[in-house]
């Protein structure tokens, strides 16, 4: 009889063998004639945030429409001091585009998925975790559920598994989600931008990609195989998101996986050059730091402390003040009500990450663990007591 564990040494060792280049776009990828990704990673790998001073931090403060270099200074190390001035200005800048509002949604996971190897994830296609991948019929018992709750946003997740999440099944599940909500977010694969016009026309508003490092080195050695280790590929997807018609994008570094600055600061690059280019879109951005997840002991997560990310909200603020911010149940329920009152305009409540999980028919295991367990009446009454207004949804379809 083989040993398991020697079968799947041998696996990898076949696989790092044969590891396509990450930099090299693999056949029906679409290749974009845009300038955006090499400007983002130019940018980023000449960010010397050693090199900032207290007096670049005051003259970023003291500016009313803040540049790429300002946000630099704003997220170098000199800023700490200013935390506080900081997080005044940026609860300032909340207020005057968002008001008091703190908009509420939840994620819905539909399938888990994946053909990536990425080595932190709790997904990832070597992990021996229970798959599962909801029929129509569990979507709309997942939904109707969550529909029950007041929610009337809603984030649909999958794995990152074409062949078990086409296109169709993610853009099906769309058109259910239209009959019970009135924004449709999706964080899924990265698609071409016919794909994205389709998935649009079946009802999602906006899309989510987490390009979880911009260093493209390290990046290599935290995807090891699966369409996900293509860099390119991913840096562009919002691009290519808006080519195809959806009204929104975010952006994200999963904080932690590397240098959170240089990460944190080629994500605020790539959201401004994004606005600049498509002056229609909505921009937005999530702060996730590295959460526990399964058989994650090969990693070593560079800590982000809370006072660094809450630099990092509040830089994203003071860059792109009408830019949505989300804060996800990674953070405990103390780290959300405080950076909602700061300058966070976007939570999420009621989570489950788990397949089938809102129905109480479990059948899949979670990506990773969340910390704040709050259900939505829960988060609704933290906001009204930290003197603000959640809102489910303020948009209208005529």
């Amino acid at each position: 009889m083989i040993n398991e564990s020697i079968l799947s040494d041998k696996i990898r060792e076949d696989q790092k063998e044969n590891r396509i280049d990450h930099m090299t776009y693999l056949e029906g990828m679409e290749v974009l004639d845009s300038d955006v990704e090499e400007a983002v990673v130019a940018a980023m790998e000449a960010y010397d945030y050693d090199k900032y001073t207290a007096s670049d931090v005051r003259r970023a403060l003291d500016k009313r429409n803040r540049t790429p270099e300002d946000f630099a200074a704003l997220l170098s190390p000199a800023a700490l001091p200013f935390l506080e001035e900081m997080a005044q200005l940026a609860q300032a800048e909340r207020g005057k585009h968002f008001g008091n509002s703190v908009y509420m949604f939840t994620p819905l996971y539909i399938a888990n998925y994946c053909e990536n190897y990425c080595i932190y994830c709790g997904f990832n296609c070597h992990n021996k975790i229970r798959r599962a991948k909801l029929d129509m019929q569990g979507i709309e018992r997942e939904m109707q559920e969550i529909a029950k709750t007041g929610l009337q946003e809603i984030l649909i997740l999958t794995g990152e598994s074409p062949k078990m999440s086409d296109v169709r099944y993610i853009g099906e599940a769309c058109k259910i989600a239209r009959k019970y909500f009135k924004v449709i977010g999706l964080e899924v694969y990265p698609a071409n931008s016919e794909d994205y016009r389709y998935w649009h026309e079946c009802g999602a508003d906006y899309v989510t990609v987490f390009q979880e490092t911009y260093n493209s080195d390290k990046y290599e050695t935290l995807h090891l195989a699966g369409r996900k280790r293509i860099f390119p590929y991913r840096l562009n997807s919002q691009e290519r998101a808006l080519k195809g018609g959806m009204r929104g994008v975010g952006f994200a570094a999963l904080l932690g996986l590397d240098d959170f600055r240089k990460d944190a600061f080629a994500t605020g690059v790539h959201a401004y050059l994004l606005q600049r280019k498509y002056p229609q879109a909505e921009i937005a951005f999530s702060c996730p730091r590295l959460r526990p997840i399964l058989n994650n002991d090969r990693i070593n997560p560079m800590d982000v402390h809370e006072a660094q990310l809450l630099q990092v909200v509040c830089a994203y603020r003071l860059l792109l003040p009408f830019a949505s911010i989300t804060v996800s149940t990674r953070e405990c329920a103390r780290v959300r009500d405080n950076l909602i009152r700061i300058a966070v305009t976007k939570i999420s409540a009621g989570v489950n990450v788990g397949i089938g999980g809102h129905s109480g028919e479990e059948q899949g295991d979670e990506q990773f663990e969340i910390s704040d367990i709050r259900d939505v009446e829960e988060v609704y009454q933290a906001i009204l007591d930290a003197g603000l207004q959640p809102v489910m949804s303020d948009y209208i379809y005529v």
